[in-house]
């Protein structure tokens, strides 16, 4: 028996839940071992801090019991009285509803991580996001028409395009980008990728335009070389046989019937790269000096500002959580048979 849609989709969300929270869980492990260690360092820098002023004030030495009674406060204060499970279970709460709190940086002070995440992540969708969509219109279009004509000049240039560009490293083929149109030729100033931050739009758009011809070149062969082959695959079934022998024109074999059934696999290559551009790239980011998702990233893992890398990972799983669940509904919407799937395993 088939399960409904919306029991289908019910119990991909349930899962999908389930599965973010136990990557919080792990996550929230993993750092707050770190996070213990950074903590315990600024109790014992603060009771050196308090020893100093008790000194200046009294001129003497406190004793060892004060000290200790510091100690225990600043512990309180730090939440380190608590046990570590308790620890845990805290940071697990308030990763998995959005209460991240505040991270110190050494140079920047103390930054509000929601704050940080939010103007990263909106750097990210304007470079990243609008590359990707370029690099899937560019390589639908091509592997289309690729498939039109196998073994054709254009079939056989996208092939060898498609091998050469994606074994390009992307943050080595954005080096060699600013080698040859920023300080040989001069096109763009310099000063755009000197500094992360720019002012005003024009800026903001003169220094997106050599990352994103970067990304386009480095993904649109492999884009275009796998529309491809899954368009040849599906136009020597049966049905696309039968429909140009009745005479159907064929660009409506094409786009009526080939990329219809093609639909599935095309569509959750589209989810994954649109979802997972968001994330943006750390190296890619350094070299453009970007200041999106990968740039944060890397400032935050150079000074161990822990609430904001578990919200950055809490970040990067959600999304692909969604992606999942998003490719298993428009899966589930189009092909009838995954939810009799489902349903049998169920």
């Amino acid at each position: 028996m088939a399960m409904s849609f919306g029991k289908y989709m019910t119990y991909r969300v349930i899962n999908g839940i389930i599965l973010l929270f136990l990557v919080v869980l792990v996550s929230s492990v993993l750092f707050t071992k770190l996070a213990t260690i950074q903590l315990t360092a600024q109790v014992d820098s603060g009771v050196q801090q308090w020893v100093q002023e008790y000194v200046r004030h009294h001129h003497q030495q406190p004793s060892q019991q004060l000290i200790n009674k510091q100690r225990q406060v600043l512990m309180q204060q730090y939440g380190l009285n608590k046990p570590y499970w308790e620890r845990v279970w805290m940071y697990t709460k308030d990763t998995f509803f959005f209460s991240w709190g505040k991270s110190q940086y050494p140079l920047y002070g103390t930054r509000v991580v929601s704050e940080q995440i939010k103007g990263a992540l909106a750097r990210t969708i304007l470079l990243f996001t609008t590359a990707e969509i370029l690099v899937v219109l560019i390589g639908l279009a091509l592997g289309l028409k690729s498939a039109q004509n196998p073994g054709s000049l254009l079939d056989r240039t996208i092939s060898i395009l498609a091998m050469v560009t994606t074994s390009l490293p992307m943050w080595w083929l954005g080096m060699v980008m600013i080698l040859i149109f920023v300080v040989s030729l001069g096109l763009l100033p310099i000063k755009l990728y000197s500094q992360a931050f720019v002012s005003g739009w024009k800026a903001t758009l003169e220094k997106m335009t050599l990352p994103i011809v970067t990304i386009v070149l480095n993904l649109f062969g492999g884009w275009a070389w796998t529309t491809r082959n899954i368009m040849i695959g599906t136009m020597q079934e049966d049905f696309v046989m039968v429909a140009r022998a009745k005479g159907v024109p064929e660009r409506k074999v094409i786009y009526g019937h080939a990329l219809r059934a093609a639909a599935p696999p095309i569509i959750t290559m589209i989810i994954f790269a649109m979802i997972g551009s968001m994330s943006g790239a750390i190296i890619t980011e350094i070299v453009f000096n970007w200041p999106g998702m990968g740039l944060l990233f890397w400032d935050a893992l150079s000074y161990d500002a822990v609430r904001t890398l578990m919200a950055l990972n809490y970040m990067f799983a959600a999304m692909i959580v969604f992606s999942m669940v998003l490719a298993d509904a428009l899966y589930g919407y189009l092909d009838p048979r995954v939810r009799v799937g489902a349903s049998a395993r169920s």
